[in-house]
């Protein structure tokens, strides 16, 4: 069984910056970061997996990092440049299992992801 436990979501105003953390137990091969926008679907964020690929949403791209600490077992999304659009609630998810991170926005489907985290809600004002 696969507990995973977010935190460091906040309100911060554009052109600022947020870390957030997800802290894990239990084994994980693929983890990532989801989101989701009042009223919209959930969408994946970026993911990475042990082998240490990554794989990012292209809105993000050049803004965020995704990175895990094996030794603590914890994955960290560093997200800067923030954009009022990037408002939403933030998931932490895991598969206990390899996910094709080559495969671009297919590796990003939450129906693949087995395990998630509570959320942590990220607010940008203009």
């Amino acid at each position: 069984q696969v507990q995973l436990v977010e935190s460091g979501g906040g309100s911060v105003q554009a052109g600022g910056s947020l870390r957030l953390s997800c802290a894990a137990s239990g084994y994980t091969y693929t983890m990532g970061w989801f989101r989701q926008a009042p009223a919209k679907e959930r969408e994946g964020v970026a993911a990475t997996n042990s082998n240490g690929r990554t794989t990012y949403k292209d809105s993000v791209k050049g803004r965020f990092t995704i990175s895990k600490d094996d030794v603590r077992n914890t994955l960290y999304l560093q997200m800067n440049s923030l954009k009022p659009e990037d408002t939403a609630m933030y998931y932490c998810a895991a598969a206990t299992f390899p996910i094709d991170l080559s495969r671009g926005s297919w590796s990003l489907s939450a129906s693949l992801y087995n395990y998630w985290g509570q959320g942590t809600q990220v607010t940008v004002s203009s």
